[in-house]
């Protein structure tokens, strides 16, 4: 009977889910794959004893990490959606990462190719500098807290070890994985928090590399000393780049250890990096802001009220309208990267060139070649001046000439001519100058076989003559950067 009732509160508890197959064993009780009931998208629901939890000591722990989880929402930390508590359990329920540890990963192929190593090593500094700016901290970042997708993207994970920085204060607490450990943290001393998650991401990177750990002895005091010394060695496999970037971050002193923005600005990370990783991720206060108005209105569908939907969202509320909303949003955008920094992010970085300097603006780091075609003439501008300040330029002269427009990809802009005001027929109607249509063209900078940079210009809809017109113009305002064709 009393096994009964556990099984019926828990029903009633996880009603909005239909609960599948066991998919792992936690520390205080096993983990479920289920399926939410409104939006049909799979989840993985840790169900955790209260009577194990209190044995063990650990209230604390998984109090804090449930409260940083629900304040983290970035594409490569696992996405906590709700925390359902009862009298006896408390059922922690998570997206599905499909593919198990980063560590078992390196294991089965002993070392990784530079550019997956730094693929992954890319996705997890996002995620702690993401972490960084909301002041958490996470202490134990190590490959087995590092779960990786279905497309094998790095979801940084196990936040029980973590804590929240507050400016003026330093934290004491020694804690993590002794390979992984900080010298100030076995040497107990105090600490601010970022430099140890720092050494971590610097062990993390070697064990990725090198397909062995730094700092390794069976016998612990050894090990300690290996790490509080700093004593280890490369092998002769790695490369110039990536092991200059490793003795930078596994420095003894944290204060002359390499801080993430260095990290960033090192030349090695920035090969290949992917343009919603370009720019810093935004504080967790941003992202309450931005709604998106398709997923909206699907949840609206279900029968949510739209206004009170809105209010949850801005104030993160954990209901089933918004764990529906997150669901949708984060399934929306599954095989991209797009609910991060895509879309919406992209066109406020573009609108903001026109207020940054060239030196600060955030531009993808590859353009596309320009195609590899017959053609001996293209309706454009040529230049050899960087891609940031063509861009820049190109901005301000289309808002000069009062000329709409929206990101769409890599160096490329949908643009919208208005001379006027368009009545419903989508006329523009001009004082004293009869009626115009409304011009459509798009601009895309490519680089050419000669490291020049062209941007090409294409009409997409709208009279010829007015388009050549306004090509005209926006070209003469250019010619202060290069040679038009």
């Amino acid at each position: 009977m009393e096994g009964s009732s556990r099984g019926s509160r828990a029903a009633v508890a996880l009603q909005n889910y239909k609960l599948g197959k066991n998919i792992g064993v936690g520390s205080f009780g096993r983990v479920k794959l289920a399926e939410h009931l409104l939006t049909g998208h799979k989840v993985a629901i840790k169900t955790q004893s209260r009577h194990t939890i209190k044995s063990k000591g650990m209230e604390e722990k998984v109090i804090r990490e449930i409260k940083i989880l629900r304040l983290l929402r970035h594409p490569h930390i696992v996405r906590m959606y709700e925390a359902i508590e009862t009298h006896s359990h408390i059922y922690i329920v998570t997206e599905h990462v499909a593919s198990g540890e980063l560590y078992d990963y390196i294991v089965e192929r002993r070392r990784l190719q530079e550019d997956e190593a730094r693929r992954f090593f890319q996705q997890i500094i996002s995620g702690v500098e993401y972490c960084h700016r909301n002041m958490v901290v996470h202490r134990d970042l190590k490959p087995e807290n590092l779960l990786l997708d279905s497309k094998h993207n790095i979801k940084i994970s196990d936040f029980g070890l973590s804590n929240v920085m507050r400016d003026g204060y330093f934290l004491k607490t020694s804690c993590g994985s002794p390979n992984y450990a900080a010298p100030e943290i076995i040497s107990e001393k105090l600490y601010a928090g970022p430099e140890v998650d720092v050494w971590s991401c610097g062990v993390i990177l070697y064990a990725l590399l090198c397909g062995t750990l730094p700092f390794d002895d069976a016998n612990t005091p050894k090990l300690y000393q290996k790490i509080k010394r700093g004593l280890y060695t490369f092998p002769s496999h790695l490369s110039a780049l990536p092991e200059d970037l490793i003795r930078k971050m596994l420095v003894v002193d944290p204060m002359k250890r390499i801080t993430i923005g260095q990290i960033r600005e090192h030349e090695w990370f920035k090969i290949r990096l992917p343009r919603y990783l370009a720019v810093p991720p935004p504080h967790t206060s941003q992202q309450t802001k931005k709604i998106d108005e398709v997923i909206l209105l699907q949840v609206t569908k279900m029968g949510f009220n739209r206004d009170q939907l809105i209010e949850s969202l801005h104030n993160r509320i954990q209901n089933e309208a918004t764990i529906s909303y997150y669901l949708l949003f984060d399934n929306r955008f599954h095989d991209t990267t797009a609910g991060y920094l895509g879309g919406g992010f992209q066109e406020t970085m573009v609108q903001e060139c026109l207020h940054t300097s060239s030196s600060d603006i955030a531009i993808p780091n590859r353009l596309p070649a320009f195609p590899n075609t017959e053609k001996k003439w293209a309706l454009g501008f040529e230049s050899r001046a960087h891609p940031r300040e063509i861009m820049t330029e190109v901005l301000k002269a289309l808002r000069d000439l009062n000329v709409s427009w929206k990101n769409i990809g890599n160096y490329n802009i949908k643009c919208l001519y208005l001379p006027g005001r368009a009545n419903d027929q989508g006329i523009v109607e001009t004082e004293g100058a009869g009626t115009t249509a409304v011009l459509k063209f798009e601009l895309q900078l490519y680089k050419s076989l000669e490291e020049k940079y062209l941007l090409d210009l294409m009409r997409v809809s709208g009279p010829q003559l007015q388009f050549l017109d306004l090509c005209a113009d926006l070209l003469v305002q250019l010619r202060v950067l290069g040679n038009s064709n």
